[in-house]
């Protein structure tokens, strides 16, 4: 049985985000979805001894124009050097940094792409490729798009070839199960509790922030703090 989920582009997003890929045989990200400002999308935190700092993306805006995550700009270069500096400052201390450093540097200190799906994309797809995620990763405009909200992610599913549609809990405000059950799709709810603290720096440990931080401090070890990544 084929399972699907659709979600958003985040910026070097945690480490339940990679979570829910590694559960699905094909992960869709639904950039077609408007932007929205101060949000997952163009930013993360980090851990620093100051306490949590955010990185963030700078973006062009569009001011009321309905604009999709898809056709958002980056504004500007200067931030990647800036957002690596900030992650060598803090994490150089990690026990695993020299690891992972070895492939995320060159990410950040190469030219930035044009469009923040992309950059998402290219981050998202590196991480995975050191953590061993196998999942086939997508884009929303590879498929036909449906009008209504249960009814495009459904949609999204089947063109897929999947029979089962794993979503976030939060979309259990606006999901119609129906939708799923008169399509003969199973729907099933991902969980993001459960998680084991790890070897983290600076003080009390904090779950949400970029998956980097687990990375950096556990490196090949990171499965063992995942519930769905194997070693």
């Amino acid at each position: 049985m084929k399972s699907v989920a659709v979600l958003q582009s985040n910026y070097i997003p945690w480490k339940g985000y990679f979570d829910l890929i590694a559960s699905v045989d094909e992960f869709i990200l639904f950039d077609d979805m408007q932007y929205t400002r101060r949000d997952w999308r163009n930013r993360n935190q980090i851990k620093t001894p100051q306490g949590l700092h955010w990185l963030t993306v700078p973006v062009k805006v569009k001011g009321k124009y309905h604009q999709s995550i898809r056709e958002t700009e980056i504004d500007g270069t200067e931030w990647a050097p800036q957002h690596w500096k900030a992650l060598c400052q803090n994490y150089r201390r990690a026990k695993r940094f020299d690891e992972v450093a070895a492939w995320l540097e060159p990410i950040f200190l190469a030219e930035p792409p044009a469009h923040l799906s992309t950059l998402n994309r290219t981050l998202i797809e590196a991480v995975c490729r050191f953590l061993g995620i196998k999942t086939l990763i997508t884009n929303s405009w590879d498929y036909e798009l449906e009008e209504g909200k249960t009814e495009r992610l459904a949609g999204l599913c089947a063109q897929a070839g999947g029979a089962r549609y794993v979503s976030g809990p939060s979309a259990k405000d606006y999901i119609d199960e129906n939708v799923f059950t008169e399509r003969g799709l199973d729907l099933a709810w991902f969980e993001y509790g459960g998680y084991p603290p790890y070897p983290q720096l600076w003080g009390e440990f904090v779950h949400n922030v970029s998956i980097l931080d687990l990375l950096f401090n556990c490196g090949s070890e990171a499965p063992r703090y995942m519930k769905h990544v194997t070693a």
